[in-house]
Formats: structure tokens, sequence, C-alpha cells
């Protein structure tokens, strides 16, 4: 059971992120060790969005520019008495292609902590709590009055080795909704089939073997940054000076994780992205996709 269920439980929600990835713990982890250097988990990704267009109402628009997506996250993960800590650092960053009149940020970034503790509550109940403090802008601006405080709260029930089932809330005072549940299932079907449909990255693998999977699935994605204090005054737009712009996307695709050593995974995937917004929903200034665009990522992760 420990293998498929460290398997299941290897990706960890972004702090901002509309959706919730619950704990993803195995139950062997909630011993007590005091090894050095303590292990860890690392993730450095690199996504590359073609040309899309964006649409507010019928005659403004924003068309043809390209997006890359870059993240950066180490968090290592030391055994104490009650479960296991997780203290890390994450960094995200949006570059968008904008023409220069565009009245949307070409950068947005993110620089978190990562603070978190997953424990178990008994031999079928595995509990994530988990908060990623930083600032969440478009550059090192204010960085006091850009600081955020999103957390997660999740559980894993294990109802057999070959079925798990995740629940779990994710909270951000600065989202529309600030509260926001989640749930869903691991379930190996077969022996080389796995339906991990677990947002915020659902997707069915197929394990060709030891070393290599197939997968199909989504990734959504949303984070809440705060823009400058001129920027409503540069675009004409007053009220969106300091405002907090909900940036979301979701992509669609497939791809192949290639475990190269015991402590490295390449991922390359391709897709689509059929939706894109860009909201400043406090302001009422909503930019929604009009007409997609294809993808590509790559990445490096694993556990040491």
């Amino acid at each position: 059971m420990k293998n498929s269920t460290c398997r299941s439980f290897r990706r960890v929600l972004c702090a901002g992120s509309l959706f919730l990835l619950a704990a993803r713990i195995s139950a062997e982890e909630t011993g007590s060790s005091s090894t050095f250097p303590p292990p860890g988990e690392y993730l450095a990704e690199e996504t590359y969005v073609g040309d899309g267009d964006v649409q507010r109402g019928p005659s403004k628009s924003v068309r043809d520019f390209d997006e890359h997506d870059s993240i950066l996250q180490l968090v290592l993960t030391p055994r104490v008495k009650f479960g296991v800590l997780r203290l890390g650092l994450g960094w995200e960053r949006f570059s968008f292609g904008f023409p220069h009149h565009a009245p949307l940020p070409s950068k947005l970034q993110a620089v978190n902590l990562i603070i978190g503790l997953d424990t178990q509550l008994s031999d079928s109940i595995l509990i994530r709590v988990e908060a990623q403090p930083g600032v969440y802008n478009t550059g090192f601006g204010h960085l006091s009055d850009d600081f955020n405080l999103p957390f997660v709260i999740g559980g894993t029930y294990i109802y057999s080795p070959d079925l798990q089932i995740v629940l779990g809330v994710g909270v951000d005072v600065e989202r529309k909704y600030p509260v926001v549940p989640a749930a869903g299932i691991r379930w190996k079907m077969a022996p080389q089939w796995v339906l991990d449909a677990v947002l915020p990255t659902p997707r069915l693998e197929y394990e060709i073997n030891r070393g290599i999977t197939l997968y199909a699935g989504a990734n959504v994605k949303q984070t809440n940054f705060r823009v400058s204090d001129r920027f409503g005054d540069q675009h004409q737009i007053p009220r969106l000076n300091h405002a907090i712009l909900s940036y979301s996307e979701i992509r669609t695709g497939g791809g192949l994780d290639w475990k190269i050593s015991p402590i490295i995974t390449a991922t390359a995937e391709v897709g689509y992205q059929p939706y894109r917004n860009f909201d400043f929903y406090r302001a009422d200034v909503r930019y929604h996709e009009d007409g997609g665009a294809p993808y590509g990522m790559i990445s490096l992760h694993g556990a040491f």
C-alpha cells in the first residue's frame, strides 16, 4: 500500500488556487525521525501557452498574447512525534506577452513560505493542514500591502489499498468566495490503471512499467494577486489602483512521467487551454477567454 499511496499523495495545491489538493500522505510518514539533512520534496516546472485572446464585453479585447508559467518549490518534511512537518519555500510567476496598451498586468508573481503538518488520526484517516503565507503581486512593490495567508485543510480516508477518498477545504480571504470545499477519489482500477480524480490535477494514469507512466487529465489553477498602486491610473481605470486580480485557467492534456532515479522524475505534457479569466471582481472588471491556446509543459520533481 505504501508505494501506491505515496504516488497518489505527491502533489500539493499552490496556496491561492481555487481548488484543494487535500492531504496526500502515507501512513508510514507519521513516525518520528531525527535524520539530517531532513527528507523533502522539490518541483521545478515551466509551461508555455501559445497565442490566445481574452475579451471584456463586445468591443474590448486583448489578442494574440502568449504565456509563461514558471514554478519552483522546495519543501523539507522532517518527521516529529505527532506527524510530518512541511517547511519550505515556493515561487510562481506568470508572464504574458500583452501588447503595450493592454489594461492587464504583464507579470503576476507569488513568493511564499510553506508551513504545514501531515498527521494520522487513525489507521484509515490522514490529515493535512498547510498555509502558504507570502507576497502575491505584480512585482516587488509595497510588500506588506500585498501579503496574503491562504491555507488548506484536508483529509484522506483509506477505504482500501486500492481506494482512497479525499475531502478538504481551501480558505483565501482575498478570493471572491473565501471558502471552497473539494472532494475526490483515488482508485486503482486495475494493475496498470489508476483514476486520480482529485483537484487541482485530476487524471487517469496508465503505468507502462515501473519507470514510465502515461496520463491524461487537467490542471485547474487560480491565484489572487494585488496590482500596483498606480495600475488603474496608468490604464484610465482608477478603481483598479491596488486592486485584487483573481487569475484562473484550466489546462487539459496528456503527458508522460519518467522516473529517472529514485529521487528524480521528469514530466512532459502537451494539451489545450480552453479557459482563462482575469477578474478584478471587486471593481467589476473581467476579461474572459475568447479563443483557447495550445500549451506544453516540462518539469523535474521528486522526493529525497
